[in-house]
């Protein structure tokens, strides 16, 4: 069976993750950084960083880091964290992943096998991901600098 993409349902998932990135980030136009704790994970955060602006667009970062990683007692390494490269356009009101873990220009549709083995639908996949994680980190997600003030409305 080939894989088709739906291109209606790749853009309802941009427009929806560009609403969710702007209720986790709301000040990024000049903020540079935003820190989210998980109130689900110990030692966690999921980091989001300005890679660059531009009058129609900014390019976000958004990572999963470890809190105290300078303890030396902690031992990370089996953890490896994801790293997403989302282009924001402001103009469109869309967010969409354009890396994953440093791959780049995935294509909608992909031939499978493939030299890097990217699934058909690969690039739709990171874009579910970043759907799902700002899903958690609006549901159960806490700006690290300010205590526990919850996302979604609550105070713990």
């Amino acid at each position: 069976m080939s894989y088709k993409v739906d291109l209606k349902n790749f853009m309802a998932r941009c427009e929806s993750n560009y609403r969710r990135l702007h209720q986790v980030f709301p000040d990024m136009a000049v903020d540079q950084e935003r820190c989210l704790g998980l109130t689900t994970v110990d030692n966690r955060e999921v980091v989001l960083t300005v890679l660059e602006r531009t009058p129609y667009t900014t390019l976000l970062a958004v990572e999963e880091k470890l809190k105290n990683a300078a303890n030396p007692t902690t031992n990370t390494d089996w953890f490896k964290p994801l790293l997403l490269t989302v282009r924001i356009y402001h103009d469109a009101k869309l967010a969409e992943v354009v890396s994953c873990d440093g791959m780049r220009n995935a294509k909608p549709k992909n031939e499978y096998p493939n030299k890097n083995m990217l699934q058909r639908d690969e690039k739709a996949q990171w874009n579910r991901f970043l759907e799902e994680w700002l899903v958690v980190c609006i549901e159960y997600g806490y700006v690290s600098e300010s205590g526990l003030v919850l996302l979604n409305g609550g105070v713990e």
